[in-house]
């Protein structure tokens, strides 16, 4: 055998060992009778606990790019669960249905809040995490979910939206947001009408929160998807410099927060 085929096997072994340390795992939970199918990915090498993160999927359901981002997330060393918010791992390539999956979550807060809640509960009990370091990150409708679970929750230490919707908050809601908050928005994005970014960043500034608010320009809606063009829908493009910046920007907070606490 060559020397360079030898060469080239022992790279391959590498690679493999590499990936084989991160692990992912399906796991089944519940809400008020509605079964939910997570995917949880974790480095098995890492010893000792370590910050947990909740990755919530844009309105076409838990899908596979969701799930590369927990994977992505456990590859930096923390513990990702992508979280089913409509049950039995329900998705979509359908706009209108997907629109109607997520309606049908928003119309009940209570509900939708309970399901993140149930995933949270669930990334808090694994044994890889330490339940006091969890933050919350989310796409699209996922970002939306996010950023209303900072409010409700004393458990969340940082939250990360990208081009995600801006939920109507109130200043005296968002006095009960402890969690470091982070806004990507793009700059072009249609989707997110100015009145509602001006309403948003008013509220929080009113209560003194602590977030950022970041508006990359020239990106428009779903800008961190790399198929969103495939999906052929006005206003959806991926942007790849905006992706890098934006996760850079996340991994950034995630080690100021998850250091110091």
């Amino acid at each position: 055998m060559s020397k360079w085929i030898l060469v080239m096997c022992a790279t391959l072994c590498a690679l493999t060992n590499a990936n084989a340390a991160v692990k992912t795992e399906v796991v089944n939970y519940e809400y008020d009778g509605t079964k939910l199918k997570g995917y949880i990915s974790y480095d098995d090498r890492i010893e000792g606990k370590r910050p947990g993160v909740l990755v919530v999927h844009e309105w076409w359901g838990l899908d596979e790019y969701a799930k590369k981002r927990a994977v992505m997330l456990a590859e930096m060393g923390y513990v990702a669960m992508a979280v089913d918010m409509y049950g039995e791992g329900k998705l979509t390539e359908h706009p209108n249905e997907a629109r109607e999956m997520a309606t049908a979550v928003r119309k009940n807060i209570d509900s939708w809040m309970g399901r993140a809640k149930a995933g949270l509960k669930v990334l808090q009990s694994n044994p890889h995490v330490d339940p006091k370091k969890i933050a919350s990150i989310g796409y699209c409708f996922g970002g939306t979910t996010s950023l209303l679970l900072a409010q409700n929750s004393s458990d969340i230490s940082a939250v990360v939206s990208f081009h995600g919707a801006l939920p109507m908050t109130t200043a005296e809601q968002a006095k009960s947001i402890k969690a470091r908050v982070l806004i990507c928005h793009g700059a072009d994005d249609k989707f997110i009408p100015e009145e509602a970014i001006k309403k948003f960043r008013t509220a929080y500034d009113s209560a003194g929160v602590k977030y950022e608010f970041v508006a990359y320009p020239g990106a428009v809606h779903s800008f961190t998807v790399p198929d969103a063009d495939a999906r052929k829908i006005d206003g959806m493009k991926y942007d790849e410099k905006a992706d890098k910046e934006s996760w850079k920007a996340m991994s950034d907070l995630f080690k100021q927060v998850f250091v110091t606490k």
